[in-house]
């Protein structure tokens, strides 16, 4: 594979046979991270566990304490009192049949929706479309509630979604390069923190497997595994 002249000068700061700590591989891939633009720094987790078992599952939410640097959009399906609140919470969109019949019509322009758990019936008409995209509410992740203030707030304050793949691995944005080394690896500390108390009872062995660290562009620096 052929990559650009970046990441090639980027490839050479770092070494494939080494894992790093932290606050080094933090410091390292920011000097990796050459693009003009402001690029995500994203945390890759592998875990030792079978995907395919419901008993070895890992999901969660965790409200980053530097956020994501991420401009949200907030979609909000509810009614009343409900879409006042969320309405003066910040939610970018708020709506229910009307809202509905947009996103039917091929409308996405949103990163999360919320929904009252009233609103599910509806919202399950476009569950199939929804679902394929990440965007479908889930009481799980907490965007099914009735405290509709308190979910929108946590997402425009940079609470973020973790959840296994098929490949037993976690792919999860922790800021971006504009924040700076220190506030990077506050956010992955927490969000790690979060992935441990989430281990499954049903797991057996080494549960951390590997960790790296990538901006948009660049390549990937593996950490030391913590546990």
């Amino acid at each position: 594979m052929k990559h650009g002249k970046n990441y090639e000068e980027s490839l050479k700061l770092s070494d494939f046979t080494k894992s790093y700590d932290a606050k080094e591989a933090f410091d390292l891939v920011l000097k990796t991270a050459k693009a003009k633009f402001d690029e995500t720094i994203e945390f890759h987790v592998r875990l030792g566990v079978d995907p395919k078992h419901a008993d070895q599952q890992v999901r969660g939410v965790v409200v980053l304490p530097n956020g994501t640097g991420k401009k949200v959009r907030v979609l909000v399906i509810a009614k009343g009192d409900k879409a006042t609140e969320a309405n003066n919470a910040g939610a970018d969109i708020v709506g229910a049949e009307d809202i509905i019949a947009k996103i039917q019509g091929g409308w996405f322009e949103f990163d999360t929706c919320i929904a009252t758990p009233d609103m599910m019936g509806l919202v399950g008409r476009i569950g199939k479309v929804l679902g394929p995209k990440g965007l479908m509410p889930n009481p799980k992740s907490g965007t099914v509630t009735m405290d509709v203030a308190k979910a929108v707030k946590d997402v425009k304050a940079g609470k973020v979604e973790y959840r296994l793949d098929k490949t037993a691995i976690i792919h999860c944005p922790i800021g971006k390069k504009s924040f700076g080394s220190e506030k990077l690896v506050e956010n992955y500390n927490t969000l790690l923190d979060a992935i441990m108390k989430a281990k499954p009872a049903a797991a057996k062995g080494q549960y951390i497997k590997s960790m790296t660290i990538a901006s948009t562009m660049g390549p990937g620096i593996k950490i030391n595994i913590r546990a």
